[in-house]
């Protein structure tokens, strides 16, 4: 198998708005928005972490401080549960701190797409391959979680790698969708990509959900991409160049994802979560049942 040069960082772009969960995001990040009783960030953090993710930069915006002061020591309240002997809140806390010197934070100081938010953080990650994982979205798995796994593909081929996941035909117009080449490891090498193709059109059933692991030549191009949808700097034009020079390879995950960009999306997560908790389990199920008995 070849040697290729470890991904040991990550990127995080939240600099978004949130605009889908107002009034709530109005004072508070949505990527600060808990799923049970953990931030949505801290679960994509966990994830990284879980595939042995070295460096975490998020590329912020203006009120989003509140992500940076969750990643710092918060002195009066460690104090004070000290003084009340509150360990297990006090383990809680400390294992939810990255190592000193492990964070970094960098400004997207327009809101001019996720190409231009994943190039405002060129300088800090240099000439490295890198993981790029999408704030809102939660992956639930039975086994390793969904970058580990891209970890493991990208040992084995290299190059860049996206994350997908199957959907409905009918339904592939939703989504940026792939093209299927051949066979590797737990995924296939990539063909192609399409934005939301027209029906009928897209060349599989394969949708993009939300992680990737980049090669360093991507920010050369997105320094110079022009505007596409929405007129905002989008990466999957950026990576189109980059295929007609490197590979690509598909991780197929297989789990489930929850868009917690979305209401309902959240809700589902929350839910989800919840009958995973063994000190809570019981009594929300309980809860649950009576609420669809007036369905």
């Amino acid at each position: 198998m070849a040697e290729h040069k470890k991904v040991r960082k990550a990127v995080f772009p939240v600099a978004g708005l949130g605009t889908r969960f107002l009034p709530a995001t109005k004072a508070v990040p949505k990527e600060m928005l808990t799923v049970v009783d953990k931030p949505i960030i801290q679960y994509v953090v966990d994830e990284a972490l879980e595939a042995g993710i070295e460096h975490f930069v998020f590329v912020t915006g203006r009120n989003k401080h509140i992500i940076e002061d969750y990643f710092d020591i918060h002195f009066e309240l460690e104090q004070t549960l000290r003084e009340r002997s509150k360990k297990a809140e006090i383990t809680l806390l400390a294992g939810q701190l990255p190592k000193a010197g492990t964070v970094s934070f960098t400004r997207q100081q327009e809101p001019l797409g996720l190409g231009h938010a994943v190039w405002c953080a060129r300088e800090i990650i240099g000439n490295e391959p890198f993981a790029l994982l999408l704030p809102d979205m939660i992956m639930k798995s039975e086994g390793k979680g969904c970058m580990k796994g891209m970890i493991d593909l990208y040992a084995q081929s290299g190059g860049n790698i996206i994350a997908v996941e199957e959907c409905e035909p009918d339904q592939a117009h939703k989504y940026g969708i792939v093209g299927v080449g051949d066979a590797i490891g737990d995924g296939f090498r990539i063909t192609d990509m399409v934005e939301k193709p027209a029906k009928g059109t897209a060349p599989s059933n394969f949708f993009i959900n939300g992680r990737y692991i980049l090669q360093p030549e991507v920010f050369k191009i997105l320094e110079t991409q022009e505007r596409g949808a929405g007129n905002e700097i989008q990466l999957t034009d950026g990576m189109l160049k980059l295929l007609k020079d490197q590979a690509f390879a598909g991780y197929h995950f297989k789990g489930t994802t929850y868009d917690c960009g979305a209401k309902d999306g959240f809700i589902l997560a929350n839910v989800a979560f919840a009958l995973e908790r063994a000190d809570i389990r019981p009594t929300v199920i309980d809860g649950f049942k009576d609420l669809l008995k007036g369905i």
